[in-house]
C-alpha cells in the first residue's frame, strides 16, 4: 500500500475549505463555523487509519459503486493526488468535514490505509 500513500497531497486544495464551511454552517452557526475553518487552514496535516476515522466519526462506509467513491477509486489508480480530509471533534464525537467520499475510497484500498487530514 506505499504507493496507495504517495498519492496523497500534503496541504488541502483550496476549494475544500469553502466545502467544508458550507457543510459545517449546517452544525454550527455561521460564523462559529468560519472559525473553525479558519483552524483548519492553520493546522499542520497528520495521518490516521481510515478505519480509525470511520469509526470515530460513526458515519457508514459509502458503497464501493457510489459514484463520488468510484471517482475517488479511479484517482487513485492514476496515481493522481488526493487532498487530505478536514475533520473537527465535536462534542465526543468526529466530523468529516470535508472528504467523506474520499477517505471512503481509501477505506476499499485498505482499512489500514494512514489517511492525511487536518484536525481541530
Amino acid at each position: 500500500m506505499s504507493k496507495a500513500k504517495t498519492i496523497w497531497l500534503k496541504d488541502p486544495e483550496k476549494h475544500d475549505f469553502p466545502s467544508a464551511q458550507d457543510y459545517l454552517e449546517l452544525l454550527f452557526e455561521p460564523k462559529e463555523a468560519k472559525v473553525i475553518v479558519n483552524k483548519l487552514k492553520k493546522a499542520v496535516t497528520i495521518s490516521k487509519k481510515a478505519k480509525d476515522i470511520l469509526r470515530a466519526s460513526e458515519l457508514p462506509l459509502l458503497a464501493k459503486d457510489n459514484v463520488h467513491v468510484q471517482a475517488n477509486l479511479k484517482k487513485f489508480r492514476k496515481d493522481q493526488k488526493l487532498s487530505p480530509i478536514l475533520l473537527v471533534r465535536s462534542t465526543g464525537k468526529l466530523i468529516i468535514a470535508d472528504g467523506y467520499h474520499r477517505m471512503c475510497a481509501s477505506y476499499y484500498l485498505t482499512e489500514d490505509l494512514e489517511v492525511p487530514c487536518r484536525l481541530v
